[in-house]
């Protein structure tokens, strides 16, 4: 990456962090309708009517889904509990359609930017409904200042449910250890390279020794075999697992954003690989669409283009 982008990338995500931005946006009339043209190509819709009825399009191609209200850091208990039950209705819906799939949380939205208990209890509530409903529920990874919190409550939550699973940001140096801590939990582990920025004591930048820090923890996985979420767009760390044969591991599945790479997810997919795809709906979506550009620049382009000329077909026809 030229040191433009390496500069473009760090100022984006100084951005995301910004709450009073990005209340201006939300409250804007002229901002919000634009960048949520933008939005959308990595966002399923607003409204769970939406999430669901791709979701239930993707299945029936044989994909697996992954469901996510997104928001982070909600500080308002009222807001918390919203959250919270938002999850519950969406898990009634999906187990109406027959849809035992995952969903997808970050602590803060339900409960951990307010108060710790609050997030636990939370968590445990929609994990009880997850498993009556034969679901899993997969727990996002947010700063390194989060992590001890986030882990704490995972591996107290586990003791009760073994359908919550754990996301380990690869780039954070604590990462190895995390993981011999975790592996002898039964939830399933998502292995990503890290969207946050972090200090250069905390963590190491995009480069080859990330990717094969990367590599390490899906082999240390597989050996031991655990569960194991792959969940990069990077071409060459997938070809590389591929080679290694990791693809054809029972107990691992290839996860990518909905909106980007379908191409390539819809390859792996016709090799007979368990690929599942991570799809986002809801109003709290400026974080997430900053950091969709932040890791991968030329997603500027694409955003813009959305703006100007909104996609005539949905994503989910990509796949």
């Amino acid at each position: 990456m030229t040191n433009d982008k390496v500069q473009f990338t760090r100022a984006l995500k100084t951005i995301a962090r910004n709450e009073q931005m990005k209340s201006y946006i939300q409250q804007s009339n002229e901002l919000y309708p634009l960048l949520l043209k933008a939005a959308k190509r990595f966002v399923i819709g607003e409204h769970r009517q939406e999430a669901i009825a791709t979701a239930k399009e993707l299945i029936t191609k044989g994909y697996l889904i992954s469901l996510d209200y997104i928001g982070e850091n909600t500080i308002d208990l009222k807001e918390c509990q919203k959250a919270k039950n938002e999850y519950l209705h969406l898990m009634e819906e999906m187990s109406s359609l027959s849809m035992q799939q995952t969903v997808s949380l970050d602590l803060s939205h339900i409960g951990l930017s307010f108060d710790a208990e609050t997030a636990h209890l939370h968590l445990l509530e929609i994990a009880k409904a997850a498993k009556l409903n034969k679901m899993t529920v997969m727990i996002g990874m947010e700063e390194s200042s989060k992590t001890d919190e986030i882990l704490t409550i995972y591996k107290k939550a586990t003791s009760q449910y073994d359908n919550i699973g754990i996301t380990i940001q690869t780039h954070l140096l604590r990462s190895n250890n995390d993981i011999q801590n975790l592996v002898d939990l039964p939830g399933r582990i998502r292995i990503v390279k890290g969207a946050y920025q972090e200090s250069s004591k905390d963590a190491i930048p995009r480069s080859n020794e990330l990717n094969n820090r990367y590599l390490h923890f899906v082999e240390q996985l597989i050996e031991a075999n655990h569960p194991v979420s792959v969940a990069t767009h990077d071409e060459t760390l997938i070809k590389e697992m591929e080679q290694r044969g990791y693809f054809r591991h029972p107990n691992l599945e290839i996860e990518m954003l909905y909106g980007i790479r379908p191409d390539l997810l819809k390859a792996l997919k016709s090799k007979g690989y368990n690929c599942k795809i991570y799809l986002p709906y809801g109003k709290d979506w400026y974080l997430y669409l900053c950091h969709r550009i932040a890791e991968h620049p030329e997603n500027l382009y694409r955003a813009i283009t959305e703006i100007i000329v909104p996609a005539l077909t949905e994503r989910s026809k990509a796949y």
